[in-house]
């Protein structure tokens, strides 16, 4: 059995099972293999020892390595009994996002792969369930669940949105066509918060670099400035502007650090007076349209239902 984050302290009162017997100095068996115990004290980190009791008074040193967290205990051995399902047969849309959707992409930039998927129904009652985003690392490509990824839109999420506006779409069936014909349902004044969220949390960064190191990261800067314009944009025209063809000679300039810092930071402070300015003059709704993502989000599953009838009768045959 493989704990989650096994490099992560477990915090005092956490119940844990015993992965081998738990042994005295004289050899003797002090607990078996399987026994459950509490954690008492913890270590500084997970390369020193933890002190587990157990029902019988007794308390023992075990390593990290030497248990595992109870819940997770309960819930591997369903996780490993039943087959794990290839998931990525199951994408509905795959995009292109990052630098060369910006068309800011450089020889040596990665390819970033995002989208959506839909599993069956029988994946959704089975006892695992489905996770919410699926990853393979080694081809940079990452999907989310379809109810996440409408969760994370109708939220204003602008990795999510820039999904929806992707000018580099590699792969969209029929359900995923009609998202993208509809996805400007997903745009509203949230937007506004957070854009200025994600633009604030990466500022507060380049500040930090500049006390610290006394320069900043160029590339984060460069998207810092991209991130207004598109929001600027996107409250302004209704569509998320994801291909940055007229400002991409001046990005560049900030990525090559060519710019300087005050100059970038005088055009920060310019877009979000625009930004200001356009949430206040905005026709986006308050909010996005719930009712018709829910629908649709009703309709995707109903059509897996019918997929999985289909292939239990074609079984039965």
């Amino acid at each position: 059995m493989i704990d989650h984050n096994p490099h992560l302290v477990v915090p005092e009162g956490t119940r844990v099972v015993t992965r081998a017997e738990v042994r005295g100095r004289d050899g003797r068996v002090l607990q078996p293999k399987g026994a459950l115990g509490m954690v008492v004290e913890t270590p500084v980190d997970s390369t020193h020892a933890y002190r587990v009791q157990f029902p019988d008074g007794s308390v023992a040193a075990l390593m990290r390595r030497e248990f595992t967290v109870r819940i997770q205990y309960q819930t591997e051995d369903i996780e490993a009994a039943l087959p794990e399902p290839d998931l990525y047969e199951y994408i509905i849309y795959r995009c292109v996002v990052g630098s060369r959707a910006y068309g800011l992409s450089h020889s040596a930039s990665d390819t970033d792969y995002r989208g959506i998927y839909l599993p069956p129904a029988e994946l959704h009652w089975s006892l695992t369930g489905v996770p919410e985003q699926i990853e393979y690392p080694e081809t940079e490509e990452a999907y989310w669940e379809l109810q996440k990824f409408l969760i994370l839109a109708l939220k204003a999420n602008p990795n999510i949105l820039e999904c929806l506006y992707s000018p580099l779409v590699e792969l969209a069936t029929p359900t995923a066509q009609e998202l993208l014909a509809q996805r400007e349902r997903f745009l509203s004044k949230l937007i506004y918060q957070t854009y200025n969220g994600y633009v604030m949390g990466q500022f507060k960064k380049l500040e930090q670099d500049l006390r610290a190191q006394g320069q900043i990261k160029w590339k984060h800067a460069m998207h810092l400035i991209r991130l207004l314009i598109s929001g600027v944009t996107a409250l302004k025209e209704g569509y998320i502007l994801v291909q940055q063809d007229a400002y991409r000679d001046a990005l560049l300039t900030i990525r090559r650090a060519e710019m300087p810092w005050e100059e970038v930071n005088a055009w920060r402070l310019e877009l979000h007076r625009e930004f200001d300015e356009a949430y206040a003059t905005t026709r986006l709704p308050e909010r996005p349209d719930y009712g018709w993502a829910n629908g649709f989000l009703v309709r995707a599953r109903q059509s897996m239902v019918r997929d999985c009838s289909e292939r239990l009768h074609h079984d039965k045959e």
